[in-house]
């Protein structure tokens, strides 16, 4: 049984996710087109270069048509999507400097303590644009970069036109056509050759405004022997308005390099999330996909991997939808090279009518002999009225691999539940212990902190809290 404090902190939490600031007559532009496309590269002060990728981009979306194999999108209308909510503060790097009704969120969040205690560098980013950014001057010396999207393009032009959309071409779909159109904020990382950070970076993206959505773009660079852990964090409260969020990110894993790519996501019940992921991963390479999915009205998440010889890939992902909420996530991969190796875990928890979809797609090229490949997804469903379904797409052109994929869905037990109950927890108590217990292996691929946050997500989203 929960005591008072407990319940009080409950509280607390689900509104420190809620908080919003006021609109104090930012700049905005409401819908797409032409005219919206070069006005904010012209409020940037791009190059021509980037603009052209932009007018490319919005050609591309009025052609290509909706998916249709997923969640019924039919309800997103663009011209009724506020695509750009400006700032009133320019990006800082101090915390000091941020306004402080945006600073509020961010402590409430926990973002500028959690720099202090374990990060190497934090970006934060309030609707279309970030607002703070900084790496600790110790991974500055070892030639680390770390800075917003905007300063990368102007600042390492060459190195961004060496990357940007080379990972995720702007013909991929629709809702990347559409990203490349709109893209304002983000992360750019580059690791040099050797270097390996002990301290992770974190980049958290907040969408305060209604009716709008966000495109941030992270792109990152991990050279040859270099090793990187980036934490992204993602959250939005709740409106009556349709809220859109598709970002990108575009991840690049030289030679002998390890990448562990982390993030919780906490979108509000009136979000589409529409994003894209992918990452090139050289010879001799590591890349770990860890992912919590909560909140939003509908996810479409499927990270890409690609592997080169003797490289691996490991994803490890959670995903809970409650009532009214459709989460079509999963992964892909590509193995197209020999000895490569991918780990898949996979858990989904849905209750009040919500649907969880895991779509898994792996191709293993003809040249990629003994290569391995295990996906494992485990379904738990709360009741009679939730859904949970597992597609698996498999392209197999060799004989010599191993290959196994297991899929479980069962209905939360009765008889644990009786049992706990015995034991002196009420049935709310004794359902909580029996997810977070099936969640715990996901909980512990998180550094500390972000294991804390998902079990509380959890508690809440048991509690139907999130909105």
């Amino acid at each position: 049984m929960k005591t008072d404090i407990t319940k009080y902190e409950d509280k607390k939490i689900k509104n420190i996710y809620n908080m919003k600031v006021e609109e104090k007559g930012l700049p905005t532009k409401l819908g797409l087109n032409k005219k919206i496309v070069e006005s904010i590269s012209m409020e940037k002060n791009e190059p021509k270069w980037v603009l052209d990728i932009r007018l490319k981009a919005l050609d591309l979306y009025n052609k290509l048509e909706l998916p249709t194999w997923g969640p019924d999108l039919s309800e997103l209308d663009i011209d009724s999507i506020y695509t750009y909510v400006g700032s009133n503060t320019k990006m800082n790097e101090s915390w000091e400097e941020v306004p402080d009704d945006i600073k509020n969120v961010f402590d409430a969040l926990g973002i500028p303590e959690a720099e202090k205690k374990s990060l190497g560098g934090v970006g934060a980013q309030f609707d279309s644009e970030m607002v703070y950014h900084k790496i600790s001057d110790e991974l500055s010396k070892k030639g680390v970069i770390y800075t917003n999207f905007d300063t990368a393009i102007k600042e390492y032009p060459d190195l961004v036109k060496q990357y940007f959309t080379k990972c995720v071409p702007i013909s991929d779909h629709k809702f990347i056509a559409l990203h490349y159109a709109l893209f304002s904020g983000g992360s750019f990382v580059y690791v040099p050759k050797g270097v390996k950070l002990d301290t992770p970076l974190q980049s958290y993206f907040r969408l305060n405004a209604k009716g709008a959505g966000q495109f941030e773009h992270t792109l990152i660079i991990v050279e040859d022997e270099a090793s990187l852990q980036f934490i992204e964090g993602c959250s939005a409260p709740g409106y009556n308005e349709l809220n859109l969020h598709a970002g990108c990110v575009e991840l690049f894993v030289k030679n002998n390099g390890f990448l562990r790519f982390s993030t919780i996501e906490n979108w509000s019940k009136n979000m589409m999330n529409l994003n894209t992921k992918k990452a090139i991963v050289g010879k001799n390479s590591r890349i770990e996909w860890i992912m919590g999915s909560f909140g939003s009205k509908i996810s479409m998440l499927y990270p890409l991997t690609v592997l080169s010889d003797n490289s691996t890939c490991e994803f490890t992902g959670i995903s809970f939808a409650g009532k009214g909420q459709n989460l079509d996530t999963g992964l892909k991969v590509i193995h197209n090279g020999s000895n490569t190796s991918t780990v898949v875990n996979s858990k989904s928890i849905s209750k009040d009518g919500g649907i969880c979809t895991f779509r898994s797609n792996a191709w293993v090229k003809k040249n990629a002999t003994n290569s391995k490949l295990t996906i494992s997804c485990d379904s738990l469903m709360m009741d009679s009225i939730s859904r949970s379904d597992t597609i698996p797409v498999n392209h197999l052109e060799t004989n010599d691999v191993i290959f196994s994929h297991e899929a479980k869905i069962g209905k939360i037990s009765d008889e644990e539940i009786f049992y706990l109950m015995s034991r002196g927890l009420s049935e709310q108590d004794a359902k909580a212990l029996i997810v977070r217990g099936f969640a715990e292996p996901i909980a512990a691929s998180f550094p500390i902190e972000y294991a804390v946050e998902m079990n509380r997500l959890i508690d809440l989203e048991l509690e139907g809290a999130i909105g």
